[in-house]
């Protein structure tokens, strides 16, 4: 299959909001976890084409043209010293797509934006314990885990 990796787009709202909807099933989501589309439509263009953005996003787009996974992103400071780091949020592709070497490609295209980009010194993500198939995706490529960090979390009170 062929795909072709690029920024999204504002054209690509639409599109993005179904694909958010897919990536919550595919991390446990049930009918009532899901937000009404026009919601989602209105998050993901206000989070990636809002002033200023909240994130960025690399889509893949498959023969048909239609949005097949993502790499979404954004930027983080303090990194080391005074630089940033490019943390990437959310690394999906659908399912029928595995293990085609979308995902490495878009690893790579993150790893090019950073070192791309004056200040940026290295990238960060975070892979759920429950989904054995992300660390061993991340091995795979020669990524490591790093050691010494614990997540916390706490709901905003506005979701």
């Amino acid at each position: 299959m062929t795909a072709t990796i690029r920024p999204a787009e504002k054209r690509d709202v639409p599109a993005l909001a179904e694909l958010i909807e897919e990536i919550e099933r595919f991390y446990g989501a049930t009918d009532t976890d899901i937000q009404p589309i026009e919601e989602r439509r209105l998050q993901v263009e206000e989070a990636l084409f809002g002033a200023p953005p909240m994130a960025y996003a690399l889509l893949v787009e498959d023969e048909a043209g239609d949005i097949v996974g993502l790499a979404a992103y954004s930027y983080l400071w303090p990194a080391a010293g005074s630089s940033h780091s490019l943390f990437l949020k959310e690394l999906y592709v659908r399912g029928t797509l595995r293990r085609q070497g979308i995902g490495a490609r878009l690893m790579g295209e993150l790893r090019s934006l950073a070192a791309a980009r004056p200040g940026c010194s290295r990238v960060e993500w975070m892979a759920d314990r429950d989904n054995p198939g992300a660390p061993a995706f991340y091995e795979a490529l020669g990524f490591t885990e790093s050691d010494g960090k614990i997540v916390y979390r706490v709901d905003s009170g506005t979701a």
